[in-house]
């Protein structure tokens, strides 16, 4: 139900993502979803989110000894990855819901995940001799580029916007 959550998520917005089509999509018992969810939508798509972060960070944090630029371009494959296997249909789980929910509590989670993005990032970043302001800051751009290059190739149908953000970030990082 966290996977297929996950899925509705990055194609359908949280706003598509309710109980039924979970259950519909995963074929999963009515009653498993209030028994495995007591804290209802909220508390599924917390737990969705998160493991969508932690797949995500376990895609990029794969290479100990990565270059700022390896680190780069696993990030972006990553998203790449995500869009060619959807046909350019899905998008990022959490930025769903940090743009559509309306809990404070989901809202924050979102936060928190960008946030362990930045860091792990950061601080692989910084592993590869990048001081700790240039990795803050690109790991910032990284993620915000990222994000929107997914989005406005969902919207165009084509990988060509993350092929443009994919070089121009390219261009700024060290590959030492």
């Amino acid at each position: 139900m966290i996977d297929g959550t996950i899925r509705l998520l990055a194609t359908r917005g949280l706003q598509g993502s309710s109980f039924s089509e979970v259950l519909k999509l995963t074929k999963a018992p009515r009653g498993s979803i209030y028994h495995h969810f007591p804290g209802g939508k909220d508390q599924l798509v917390s737990e969705a989110i998160e493991r969508a972060s932690k797949q995500a960070l376990a895609f990029v944090d794969a290479d100990d000894d990565a270059t700022p630029l390896e680190i780069t371009d696993r990030f972006i494959e990553m998203w790449r990855d995500l869009l060619e296997k959807s046909q350019q249909r899905a998008g990022c789980s959490v930025l769903a819901v940090a743009v559509a929910a309306d809990s404070p509590d989901l809202i924050d989670r979102a936060g928190r995940i960008f946030r362990s993005w930045e860091a792990m990032l950061t601080e692989r970043f910084t592993a590869g001799g990048m001081t700790s302001n240039e990795a803050t800051e690109l790991a910032t751009v990284l993620i915000a580029a990222c994000e929107g290059a997914v989005v406005l190739s969902r919207a165009e149908r084509s990988l060509e916007p993350l092929d443009r953000v994919a070089r121009v970030l390219r261009s700024f990082v060290p590959d030492r």
